[in-house]
């Protein structure tokens, strides 16, 4: 909305200046710094004669047309206009219009006008055309880029057309389109073919891709890629999104191929399906489908290192409500887990369906004393499939488990124990390593106490890159943890989640927490660094039969077992045989403009770090940069150690003016090797910007590499190989 200019005469009036004025009849004739002042518009100009009877005006030398309302600004020699119709005919034109910005990810946005520069112009109606002109918003004389035509229709805040016309970047022709359309609505939303795209790939042969989308109304659109490779075939890559109404809405992706060449890209598909819908009354629905025919399909094709490495995937429906301190769920699940490319080597776990019913922690009065009462439930049919391992369709696991909690307090001591019960009943079992037919019912009993010891802290004067004062405080905390009732029967449970892994547990666990605690000078806090230490005392060293005596890591007939109480310490497996004592874990964080993250884990078992995870990151200015190191130490008999470092370092933005750059990297030391690395580089003017991205994968069944190109055009998209998608800003 444009505010009221506060000098604009009333609506229906107009004001007339110049240094001579002559009046014949109904018209002007004024010569002479001359001006037309209208509620909306203004024309200046060396001479101008004007009808006030018909609106009709004709004005030479100097001319300067401007619209407020429509923010439209025309200098020309000649113009022959009516203010009432509002349609006249502009000669030997130049102006400018304010663009309509649609700022959204990955686009490149400017502030500066279309500037227009033609032969002759003329408004027609609610139009304008443009002849033998051309288009840009780059700053004018010498624009970086400018789009040439006969003709361009230009409706304002709807759309412009372009016909036949040439695409030129610094005098440069760069590409020709008979036709070209672009919205200037706030949601831009039209049919039409996308711009094509071609690329190189030295697995895949060199690839032709042409697009079409299609605005079906206004609650769905589809859009539609094709992908030709010289040595892999078609591929296929197709989007639809919907608002079925306010409250439930959809987006649907499919990529697959249909290889020409088996034995060097296999055939396959992707199938992600995103839903959410508000079903009134509390009730909410949630879909998120991730299917993936092959991972070796997927390795092939992926631009994504992380989809690349990671081979899961995770299908998740669920109907829930929640009220009070009450939540009931009917869920349907489903998740796949690839051992490697070898089709048919995963494991897939079904829910076809799961109820759940918690209820949350609820606060009662007994004996003057609080206690807390909650309880988790959940029935449902599941299934488990995997090499040499199947079981039925649909066994039954019905689950139940309640639990207590209460807290005294003395001084500053803490006791917090926790009592439950869970009852959990499965309609099959494992025998030998067979499934079988008999069902079990696990009855376990369990005790949590945390003792929160007083904690130590003291102030000092910090340095000043920290702040004004820092607090050292050192938090103890003892956690006594006991389960009884399973025994053997974890080697029964068929693993099908987090549930199946309870064994009998009898524990202490010491916690130290260390905080540097950094106050600026103006009272901000911030918790600058934290290092926290825990350590696991077993009295049970074989978890009731779960980790069983087998002669030592590694040997022949040893089961490795992963069990809830190793998970609650750490990420990483380490009892591959009874112990009395787990790994020392450490966990360092540091957050300020560098960022630290260090995980380890010592084991005095081996006298050796089993596991190291390091991350740093930080941004100053406009340079970023993040370094990993990762250092995995298994069981040697059954897998080698693992240890990659990956690096990434960059300068500036995707949208930001002048050169902008980033470069990522991961190295594998066991195998020394590059298993991925990339490099980004982006120059971007007052107008425009063009991108290269190289990347690289060597992941044994791949070793390619890809060069994408991208030329921006601020306010208008991006043309080129290199997918918004696929950018590593």
């Amino acid at each position: 909305m444009v505010p009221p200019r506060p000098d604009a005469p009333a609506q229906g009036e107009y004001n007339i200046t110049a240094k001579d004025q002559t009046r014949d009849g109904p018209w002007y004739h004024l010569r002479g710094n001359a001006i037309i002042d209208t509620p909306d518009m203004q024309i200046k100009a060396d001479e101008l004669d004007y009808n006030e009877e018909t609106g009709d005006l004709e004005a030479r030398g100097h001319v300067h047309f401007e619209h407020f309302a429509r923010g439209e600004k025309v200098d020309c020699e000649r113009v022959e206009y009516n203010t009432e119709q509002q349609t006249g005919k502009f000669y030997d034109v130049s102006g400018s219009a304010p663009p309509q910005i649609q700022a959204r990810p990955g686009m490149l946005t400017t502030q500066n006008p279309f500037y227009f520069q033609g032969h002759w112009a003329e408004r027609v109606e609610d139009h304008y055309v443009l002849y033998d002109g051309f288009l840009t918003d780059c700053t004018v004389p010498r624009p970086w880029w400018r789009l040439k035509g006969p003709r361009f229709d230009v409706i304002p805040g709807d759309h412009a057309i372009a016909h036949h016309a040439w695409f030129y970047l610094k005098g440069f022709p760069l590409f020709y389109t008979p036709w070209f359309y672009k919205s200037l609505k706030k949601e831009p939303r039209r049919s039409g073919f996308l711009i094509p795209n071609i690329g190189n790939s030295s697995l895949h042969g060199k690839m032709f891709g042409v697009g079409y989308y299609w605005a079906i109304n206004r609650s769905y659109d589809l859009t539609y890629r094709a992908l030709a490779y010289t040595q892999a075939g078609f591929a296929h890559n197709a989007e639809m999104r919907g608002k079925v109404n306010q409250k439930t809405d959809f987006d649907l992706t499919v990529f697959g191929i249909k290889s020409t060449q088996e034995e060097i890209s296999p055939s396959g598909v992707q199938v992600n399906f995103l839903a959410k819908s508000d079903l009134g009354n509390g009730w909410d629905a949630r879909v998120n489908i991730d299917y993936l025919s092959s991972f070796a399909f997927l390795q092939q094709f992926t631009t994504s290192f992380n989809e690349a490495v990671f081979s899961e995937t995770h299908s998740v429906g669920y109907v829930t409500k929640h009220w009070a301190d009450f939540g009931v769920a009917f869920v349907a699940q489903s998740n796949v887990n690839f051992e490697s490319t070898t089709p048919g080597d995963k494991v897939e776990i079904r829910k076809l369906p799961s109820v759940e019913f918690t209820q949350r922690e609820h606060q009662l009065e007994f004996l003057k004393m609080p206690i807390w009462v909650g309880f988790d439930s959940s029935a449902g049919l599941l299934d488990r499939s995997e090499p040499g391992f199947s079981t039925a369709q649909f066994v039954d696991r019905l689950d139940v488990a309640p639990h207590v909690t209460t807290a005294f307090r003395w001084h500053d001591i803490q006791l917090t124990p926790t009592f439950g019960v869970r009852e959990t009943e499965y309609s099959q079992s494992v025998a030998n390593g067979f499934v079988s037919g008999q069902d079990i019912l696990r009855s376990s009993r369990d005790l949590t106490a945390e003792l929160s010891l007083p904690g130590l802290e003291r102030i000092f004067n910090a340095p000043k890159w920290m702040g004004e004062k820092v607090k050292h405080v050192i938090e103890p905390r003892i956690t006594y943890k006991y389960v009884t009732g399973i025994g053997d029967q974890y080697n029964n449970v068929i693993r099908f989640d987090e549930m199946d892994l309870l064994t009998n547990t009898n524990q202490i666990e010491y916690s130290l927490t260390n905080r540097l605690l950094a106050k600026d000078k103006n009272g901000n806090v911030t918790d600058f660094l934290t290092w926290e230490l825990r350590w696991d005392r077993y009295f049970d060293p074989t978890f009731g039969g779960a980790i069983p005596y087998c002669g030592g890591t590694g040997q022949p007939g040893c089961q490795r077992n992963v069990i809830a109480s190793e998970l609650a310490l750490t990420g990483f497996e380490f009892l591959d045989r009874p112990r009395t004592y787990s790994p020392v874990v450490s966990v360092v964080r540091v957050q300020s403009k560098v960022n630290v993250e260090w995980r380890t884990d010592y084991d005095p078992l081996t006298h050796n770090v089993s596991n190291s995870s390091v991350s740093v990151d930080g941004r100053v200015r406009k340079y970023f940069f993040g370094i990993g190191h990762a250092l995995i130490r298994t069981d040697p008999v059954l897998l080698p150690p693992a240890d990659q470092v990956s690096f990434m370092f960059g300068y500036g933005n995707l949208n930001s003016k002048g050169w902008n750059y980033r470069f990522d990297m991961h190295y594998d030391y066991r195998a020394s090797m590059f298993q991925y690395w990339q490099a980004y580089v982006t120059y971007n003017t007052d107008c425009c910007g063009i991108s290269v991205q190289y990347r690289r994968f060597s992941l044994g069944v791949r070793d390619d590499s890809q060069i994408q190109v991208a030329f921006a055009i601020s306010n208008v998209g991006t043309f080129g190989t290199l997918k918004k998608q696929d950018r590593v800003f």
